[in-house]
């Protein structure tokens, strides 16, 4: 994924997107679902149905970008809220993104002594 810049926040748009949408349709849903204005430079992440594609919408003050992410094993992990908005770091995008779950993440070592 391309870089963002230093300050963007991120939300995860709860439940279940339709997967059709284009830029106009995640950006209504930003609006009247979401209750956030999509050319604010903050960047919004849908999930489909089957759980293994994701959708980011993000205005770059340029115009609007749509990045389309599928996991060929897996599933994205997903808030359980029904609707609503739910905000992530950038590094918790970076965990979701890779298939990880980034609610818990699970360190792979443990340091056991100082120096």
């Amino acid at each position: 994924m391309i870089a963002l810049p230093p300050g963007v926040r991120v939300w995860l748009a709860a439940g279940t997107t339709d997967m059709r949408r284009g830029f106009d349709g995640l950006g209504r849903q930003v609006q009247q679902a979401l209750g956030h204005d999509p050319f604010s430079g903050q960047l919004f992440v849908f999930r489909g149905r089957r759980g293994d594609l994701v959708k980011c919408l993000w205005w770059d003050t340029q115009g609007m970008v749509l990045y389309a992410k599928r996991l060929e094993r897996g599933r994205f992990t997903w808030p359980q809220a029904k609707d609503g908005a739910v905000s992530l770091t950038p590094a918790q995008l970076s965990m979701l993104l890779e298939g990880i779950d980034w609610r818990m993440p699970a360190r792979s070592w443990q340091p056991e002594m100082a120096g």
